[in-house]
């Protein structure tokens, strides 16, 4: 009995005493306040990724949409070095750069050229025609140009997501011509 009396009452101090407590729940949440850190700073990295990306696809496609001069190969190299500067980055950058008009008695998209710089190949007369869900119905004989862009991105700690690659499709219509010329080689 007088064990038990003492078992409760020391047992009833120890659970009322509080003494280090504050050091050991510091030391239980801080690795996971430090994760859920990197999980955000790689979450908001990887939105920015995105972001930056699109941001860049859509200045290509506007700048190209005001040409009223051939544009040749040069010019697509130059497309290629202000994708790399603009996204800056770590992974390779893939850009394809399409005409093509519309065919409204036969609803469908009729390629005028393409070039691509990077790992992509041009597109072809296949891949301009399924674009007719991805495209507005334009006016017979309408052209229209098309800038994709790829990416790859790495986030920068590893909390679960992939390597992702990004993508890109905008169309805009010429402003200042009725169409975008290409000439030169590849």
């Amino acid at each position: 009995m007088v064990i038990s009396y003492l078992k409760r009452r020391v047992l009833a101090r120890f659970l009322r005493d509080q003494d280090g407590s504050a050091s050991i729940e510091a030391v239980i949440m801080m690795p996971m306040v430090f994760w859920v850190y990197l999980a955000m700073f790689t979450f908001f990295q990887t939105y920015q990724e995105y972001y930056t990306n699109q941001k860049a696809a859509y200045t290509i496609g506007d700048m190209i949409s005001r040409e009223t001069l051939p544009m040749d190969t040069e010019y697509m190299d130059g497309i290629q070095d202000l994708l790399d500067y603009m996204t800056r980055s770590s992974g390779e950058t893939t850009v394809r750069i399409t005409s093509a008009k519309y065919d409204q008695k036969n609803k469908r998209f009729l390629l005028h050229w393409s070039r691509a710089r990077g790992s992509l190949s041009d597109a072809t007369q296949a891949d301009v025609t399924g674009w007719t869900d991805k495209i507005p119905e334009l006016e017979d004989g309408e052209y229209i140009t098309v800038t994709e862009t790829w990416t790859s991105f790495a986030p920068p700690f590893n909390i679960g997501l992939p390597v992702q690659e990004v993508k890109n499709f905008v169309f805009t219509r010429p402003r200042y011509a009725p169409w975008v010329l290409y000439s030169g080689g590849a």
